[in-house]
């Protein structure tokens, strides 16, 4: 028996003044619990306990003992407890990475389901563009991120494709004049175009596709968001570049329309990023695997 299981029946004989109930509470025998007491007391130099008249109680160097062992023991009884509470999912943290776009789209109803499965495990989203989730990974700030694609992974972080997305330009009825026409995809270079700002994956996917085909597009308005685009675009100032879902329900009531092009814009990924470097906890592996 090591010096930590001494001061656990130390602890437990303080508590209830009795050898043989410690040793019920310890389920070990109350011989046991006697060599385990005389061990510490020979270890320490000094008696712990005295007898009393149904059963012990400390000694003066006993209870000065006791006051820290107790801090100390109960604190890791707590520690056990909270444990255990985290892996049968009643305690626990979880933070995600994810972009407006993956969060509204795809993350949002496996983070309802969650919540009323587990309704005692906290998650937090930080909310940010591609590059920066992937930066966040590697710096082991958050547990996994739901990203778009393109983006540069090497072999620490691994991505999972999770759904497919379609990019699409869309317009209100000043550009009445593009509806249901076959368009160049030069004639962009003369449409007022609206699209997201810099450090983004949807930006930079969208402006690789239009240089690899010749295409150089000078935007009206650059954006922070692509809810914003789709307001924009519904006020006539613009043509809007924006993943389709957040046009669709006015694509559907037919407030904006979406142009056509000789050239396929190809189709892009929801992707699901770890890093197998990270350790997850419970609660993590758990959302894993309802995504």
């Amino acid at each position: 028996m090591n010096n930590l299981e001494y001061y656990k029946v130390f602890y437990h004989v303080a508590r209830a003044g009795n050898l043989t109930l410690a040793g019920k509470e310890l389920n070990i025998s109350q011989p046991a619990v006697s060599q385990s007491v005389r061990q510490l007391e020979t270890a320490l130099g000094t008696k712990l306990f005295a007898r009393a008249a149904k059963g012990v109680r400390l000694t003066g160097e006993g209870e000065l003992l006791y006051r820290y062992v107790a801090k100390g023991y109960e604190q890791i009884a707590l520690g056990e407890q909270k444990l255990r509470q985290m892996l049968d999912l009643e305690l626990g943290e979880i933070q995600i990475g994810a972009s407006d776009m993956t969060l509204r789209f795809y993350l949002l109803p496996y983070l309802e389901q969650f919540h009323e499965k587990y309704p005692h495990i906290k998650v937090k989203v930080s909310n940010a563009p591609t590059p920066e989730t992937l930066d966040n990974l590697r710096e082991n700030k958050i547990d996994f991120g739901v990203v778009s694609t393109p983006f540069n992974i090497g072999e620490d972080i691994r991505a999972v494709e999770a759904r497919e997305i379609e990019d699409v330009f869309v317009a209100g009825r000043r550009f009445i004049q593009y509806k249901n026409r076959m368009l160049d995809l030069r004639e962009l270079e003369k449409m007022p175009v609206i699209c997201l700002e810099g450090a983004t994956s949807t930006r930079s996917y969208m402006d690789s596709f239009l240089q690899k085909n010749g295409v150089l597009v000078q935007p009206e308005f650059e954006l922070a968001t692509s809810g914003m685009i789709v307001q924009f675009a519904l006020r006539n100032l613009g043509v809007g570049c924006v993943m389709r879902d957040f046009a669709r329900e006015y694509l559907e009531d037919g407030k904006l329309f979406e142009l056509r092009f000789n050239m396929i814009i190809p189709k892009r990924h929801f992707c699901v990023v770890t890093n197998p470097k990270n350790p997850l906890s419970a609660a993590a592996k758990n959302m894993l695997a309802l995504l």
